[in-house]
Formats: C-alpha cells, sequence, structure tokens
C-alpha cells in the first residue's frame, strides 16, 4: 500500500495502429515507441517498481466539459464511426492533427489519466506524481485540436482540481519546447492559475507562429501577470538557460503567488537530441528543474507528458524526474553553467514586462539588454537542416552526452542511505524517515586528536565526539553510502569543528566545497586562498565580498528579502561552482526562522546532488522542530512554506545589488541581463 512519500505513476498506452490509417507525415513522431520505450527504462532501472501504478480511467463528457465546447466534444465523439476519407477530412482542417477511430477513446484516457493522478495527490494518497500519456494536451484549445493534441489534459486537470477539491492557487508549469496556447487561452483571464512557458519563438518564426507567444503576452483582464511567456530566440540553449529561468523568472513569481498545487506539462523535446526542440538541456537537468519545483505547495506536484520524440533522450529524461519525484539526489549538471546572451536578453524581457504584476520584480534593476523580441514571422527559424554538418554534429553531442549520463549511472548509483543522524540529544526522541540512520560510529580515535591538535577548542571531551560524529558522517559521504546528513557541534567548538570538516574534506577528495554559514562564523584563515572551497555568510554585519570565494551579505528582514538573497545570490552561486559537497553550518545567533532553514537546505540540496551535511550547535539541537524539518527536507520531502510573501527591504535589495555588481563578470549565473562589473579578486575554481 502507498504511503504518502510515494509518487504515484499512471500510464497509458494507446492501442496498437491498424490498416489503413489516416497519419499524415508531420504526425509521424507522435508514436506509440514514445511510451513503450519510456516504461521499458523506468522498468530497467527499478522507478517503476518503486512507484503506486494507477490505472487510468476515461474522463467523462461532462468533465471534458469544463474546458471543452460541447459541439467539440461531440464532433469528437463522432470519429469513432468515421471511415478512412471522413477521418483524413476532418484531419486536414486542423493543424498537425490526425484522427483514427481509437482517438477519442485514447484521448480520454489520457485526460482521465491526469484526474487520476491529481485526485491521488490532492487527497493524501501520494504525495506527487507523473502521467505518462499520449496524446498530449496543451496545444488543444475550446473547439479545435491543434498539434498532436486533442484534449487538453493539464488545463482540464487545472478545473477539476478547482471545482472538486476547492482550489484557489494552481501554478501551471509548460517546459515543453513548443509553447501552449491552449493552456494560455484558456486561463489568460483567471487570475487563480498561474500559466509559466518556455517555448522555442525565433522572433516569431518558430511554430505555431503566434504573437501571443512572446514576453509581452502577460494575460487579459483580471489574469494581467499571471500569463508569463518565455520566449527562445535561439536553438542551442542547455542546463544553465534553463537553471537561469528558473531562479531569475518562474521562482520568485511562484513564491509570491504561494501555489496549493503544481502541474507541469512535461515536454521532453526540450531536452537534448530532440529534433523539435534542437536544445541541448541533458536528462539530468529535470530533475533538478522538479527539485526546484517540489519546494512549492508542499510538493504537490503532478506532471503530465507532452512532447519529447528522441526515444532515448525522452525516456531517459523521464527517468531522472521521477527519481526526483522520489526523492532521489539530482545528478550533477554536466557542462559549464553559463547562460547565452541571447537566454539572458529573454530572462530580462520576461522581467521587464512582468514587474508591474508582481512585487518581486518591482525593486529590481528590469533595462532591457536591447528592445524586446519583435514579431516576424517571415524567414526560417534557425532550424538545423537533416543530413547536413551541422544537424550531425548535434546528434553526435546529443548521442555521447546520453552516453556519459549512463556512464555515471552505473559508476555512481544513489548511495543505500539517504540520511544519516548524529544528534545525540534527540537522536531517541525523533521519528526519522525511512532510508535514515542513526549514526553510533565515530572516526578512529588517533584521526580525531590528530585534527583537534589544529584548534584549542577541540580539546575537550565533549567537542572531541561531537568531532568524531562528524569526521565519520563525512566519511560516509564521501565514500557514497550516505547522501546527506545531520550533526551537533557545541557552540563553543563551532567555527573549530567547521574548519576541521573543510580541511577534511578537501584533504579526502571533494574537489569543490561550498560552505554556506549562517550567524555569527567567520570563515577561517588557512582557507583564504584555496580555490577549492567558496565560503557564503549570511547573516554578517554587511554585504560584502573579499574575493569570489568569500562572501558576506546581512540576513534580510522580510519574507521576499530572504527568498531574493536564496534564488539571486546564494543558488546562483551554488550552480555556478558546482560543489561536491554543501557544509550547511548553522552558527550561535543564526536568526532563521524554522521555514527559511529548511527551504534553505532543500534548496541547496538540488544543485549539490543531494550531498549536504547540516552542522546545528546544541542549543539548536535542543529544537525537535528544527532538527526534525532539517532531517526531512534533507531526506528529500517538501519544506514547510515560507509564510506571506512581504517585499525586500531598500537596505536588503542594496546589499544584494551591491554583491552582485561585484561578483557577476565571474559567477555568470548571477546575471540577468548580460551586464558585467569590477571583478575582485582571486579566483574560485567553479566552472
Amino acid at each position: 500500500m502507498a504511503n504518502q512519500s510515494t509518487p504515484c505513476l499512471a500510464t497509458v498506452i494507446s492501442p496498437i495502429r491498424v490498416a489503413p490509417e489516416p497519419r499524415r507525415p508531420e504526425c509521424e513522431i507522435e508514436c506509440p515507441e514514445r511510451l513503450t520505450t519510456t516504461l521499458e527504462r523506468l522498468r530497467q532501472r527499478g522507478l517503476e517498481q518503486r512507484c503506486l501504478r494507477l490505472a487510468a480511467r476515461e474522463a467523462s463528457e461532462a468533465e471534458l466539459g469544463l474546458v471543452h465546447s460541447p459541439e467539440y466534444v461531440a464532433l469528437l465523439r463522432e470519429t469513432q464511426a468515421l471511415g478512412t476519407g471522413a477521418l483524413k477530412a476532418l484531419s486536414g482542417q486542423y493543424d498537425a492533427v490526425y484522427f483514427h477511430p481509437s482517438t477519442f477513446h485514447c484521448a480520454r484516457l489520457a485526460a482521465g489519466a491526469g484526474l487520476q493522478l491529481v485526485d491521488a495527490v490532492l487527497t493524501g494518497t501520494v504525495r506527487n506524481g507523473l502521467a505518462l500519456v499520449r496524446p498530449p494536451g496543451h496545444h488543444s484549445q475550446r473547439a479545435a485540436a491543434n498539434g498532436f493534441c486533442v484534449f487538453n489534459n493539464v488545463a482540464i486537470a487545472a478545473k477539476h482540481a478547482q471545482q472538486k477539491h476547492g482550489l484557489h492557487r494552481i501554478l501551471i508549469v509548460d517546459w515543453d519546447i513548443h509553447h501552449g496556447q491552449g493552456i494560455q487561452y484558456i486561463f489568460e483571464d483567471d487570475p487563480s492559475v498561474l500559466y509559466f512557458s518556455w517555448h522555442r519563438y525565433e522572433h516569431g518564426r518558430c511554430w505555431p507562429h503566434l504573437r501571443e507567444s512572446d514576453a509581452d503576452a502577460v494575460g487579459r483582464g483580471p489574469g494581467r501577470g499571471f500569463t508569463v511567456n518565455l520566449p527562445w530566440n535561439q536553438v542551442g540553449l542547455g542546463n544553465a538557460d534553463y537553471v537561469a529561468a528558473f531562479l531569475h523568472v518562474l521562482l520568485p513569481l511562484a513564491f509570491e503567488f504561494d501555489p496549493e498545487l503544481v502541474l507541469v506539462s512535461a515536454g521532453f523535446d526540450s531536452a537534448i537530441g530532440d529534433p523539435e526542440g534542437q536544445m541541448q538541456a541533458t536528462p539530468e537537468c529535470f530533475a533538478h528543474l522538479t527539485q526546484l519545483l517540489q519546494v512549492l505547495a508542499g510538493g504537490r506536484v503532478c506532471a503530465m507528458l507532452e512532447g519529447g520524440y528522441h526515444l532515448e533522450s525522452l525516456s531517459l529524461s523521464v527517468c531522472m524526474m521521477v527519481q526526483a519525484l522520489l526523492g532521489d539526489p539530482a545528478p550533477p549538471l554536466s557542462g559549464p553553467m553559463v547562460p547565452h546572451h541571447s537566454a539572458l536578453e529573454s530572462i530580462q524581457s520576461v522581467r521587464a514586462a512582468q514587474a508591474p504584476h508582481w512585487m518581486s520584480l518591482q525593486q529590481q534593476d528590469l533595462t532591457p539588454i536591447r528592445s524586446p523580441s519583435t514579431y516576424s514571422p517571415e524567414g526560417r527559424p534557425s532550424t538545423l537542416l537533416p543530413g547536413g554538418p551541422e544537424f550531425k554534429a548535434a546528434a553526435a553531442k546529443a548521442e555521447a552526452a546520453l552516453s556519459s549520463l549512463l556512464d555515471q549511472l552505473r559508476l555512481h548509483p544513489t548511495p543505500p542511505v539517504r540520511m544519516a543522524v548524529a544528534l545525540t540529544a534527540l537522536d531517541t526522541a525523533l521519528a526519522l524517515p525511512p532510508d535514515t540512520l542513526r549514526q553510533e560510529g565515530s572516526a578512529p580515535q588517533k584521526e580525531m586528536q590528530a585534527w583537534a591538535s589544529l584548534h584549542e577548542a577541540l580539546a575537550k571531551d565533549e567537542t572531541l565526539t561531537a568531532l568524531g560524529k562528524v569526521l565519520h558522517l563525512l566519511d560516509g559521504i564521501l565514500d557514497g553510502q550516505v547522501s546527506s546528513g545531520i550533526a551537533a557541534i557545541p557552540a563553543p567548538a563551532a567555527a573549530a569543528t567547521l574548519d576541521v570538516a573543510i580541511q577534511r574534506g578537501l584533504s579526502q577528495g571533494f574537489q569543490r566545497l561550498l560552505c554556506v554559514a549562517v550567524g555569527q562564523l567567520d570563515r577561517p584563515l588557512d582557507l583564504a586562498a584555496d580555490k577549492r572551497s567558496l565560503w557564503l555568510n549570511i547573516g554578517g554585519k554587511e554585504a560584502a565580498a573579499l574575493s569570489t570565494c568569500h562572501i558576506s551579505v546581512p540576513l534580510p528582514e522580510t519574507t521576499g528579502g530572504f527568498l531574493n538573497c536564496i534564488l539571486a545570490l546564494v543558488l546562483p552561486l551554488a550552480y555556478g561552482f558546482q560543489p561536491d559537497l554543501v557544509l550547511l553550518a548553522l552558527g550561535p545567533a543564526h536568526g532563521l526562522q524554522e521555514p527559511q532553514a529548511a527551504l534553505l537546505a532543500a534548496l541547496l540540496r538540488v544543485p549539490a546532488g543531494g550531498r549536504v551535511l547540516a552542522l546545528v550547535d546544541e542549543v539548536q539541537e535542543s529544537s525537535p522542530q528544527l532538527a526534525g524539518v532539517l532531517i526531512r527536507v534533507l531526506h528529500g520531502e517538501a519544506p514547510p512554506s515560507p509564510g506571506p510573501f512581504s517585499m525586500a527591504s531598500p537596505e536588503d535589495m542594496q546589499a544584494l545589488r551591491h554583491l552582485r555588481v561585484q561578483l557577476e563578470s565571474q559567477w555568470k549565473m548571477l546575471q540577468v541581463a548580460g551586464e558585467t562589473g569590477d571583478k575582485v579578486q582571486a579566483e574560485c575554481s567553479g566552472h
């Protein structure tokens, strides 16, 4: 029986096609093998077996009527009795659509699978899930099929969640490479649904060639600001561009919106190798995007398959998403984390278009690099011609990237222990999640004493015992036996223990170590020149970048200020640095509320591939609420809401702006408008 930590996997496989079939040439890529190959990959990787399999059902005509007109539903019903000629003629009335006598049944199953998933999540049967369905749905409109789509699966699910479950705020994230204009049209005047779509646009030259796919299409009437279009104007964009879009556009708006449910139009034609998308984002990127969404809505994420036509890339991307939904750490991202100039231009144009509608954007520098993209349907999009040298080079690159990911997954499997706990005062009092180890062991006595000799503060018995547990946890993470951990350290020895943990990690094989120190903790002097470590102090007296690897920022005073600090500074630095390990140290007088500490830990877990060691002082350890919430989020559960959104103070915004100007020439993920600042001394070994 599934518990609430178990995602559910709803699958629908369309009937085998029969001849003669009225299939149009442009529709050949939307084939049953998209599902059969993906299901087989999920089974090979042992992922389907870890999920609750839901039986799909047909959506009723009343449920279809939540979105579609009665006349359109009746027209589709009649296709079951039409012959080949009539089906061909009807298909020709729509753009990139083919009808078959089984289409009505399959499309109702696809919509119904999404409803089953939403019901399971919103009733608490499961926490999240993915509906593997075809036909897709996000192009379908109230009275028209379009772009392989018959019924709008995600839109029907959103309306159902509103009507049956009484939801008031739903976020729809559409990462398919084509604009989901059907969803946009359905909700463009509805402020209860926030719709975000990125898509190939290329200044209007890319299908579906719509003016309303551009950044300045923000919704209508009361829905203005609740349609967010991010138009990509070149192909070849990758991991850094997708993550930057989440950090600088989607997540700031999503936290302010505070959704009760996240629906994902999960199209994987935006992944590497896909002939429709021609992008370079690798499958593991979708694990990162999924985990970034899981910090919203209490982790209630329902994804439904849209596009994706490169079978290897599609199946691996789905596996990465399912692993993330299961709570597994995301594999590290490959390649340099440097967004393309064109992507930054698009990101900034969206921020400028949305700023009048969102407090989270109103205090920021929103000057575009140049004027927003202009609709120009003439000419050809920047496609790669099949058989040409550029196409062959892109295909070879995709094959190499997918092969590399498979090798990485074989060589570095998910650690058998997801979370280890060494909290002496609370070990027996806390109810721990599954796969959590109560650590009893310690580092060898000789080794502890050798490290303790570096600091007088570590000479006492209690500090030596705590140090031994921290070193033992570090060894477990380094050896691949443990993903993450939490340990208590005595307050008088907090700085000394942190120093030893950093030196030990670097000496034992970690190549890049990110230390996020919250509260009254100073960077060890011995590490000032070590470019393998990045020190970020939240709670410093002033905003300062002593080097690109030694950064301090005051603790923001408001929810908006804290979120802006995490999304616009901490996470861009983390993704740019690509750490092997994150040390999260909550020092004396750290000032974080429990939801803030939980959110920080949950978000740092994503770029670190789950490898986070949280260190709390013994005074904090005595609080079971703080220790418990940190354990749960590091185990993969969703953090609690940070609370009602309030604008950042001018002082906090100025401090952040000061740091970005100093740092963004080195740390490219900080950029949102392509501008560069004064470079400070001493570069880290980030990518």
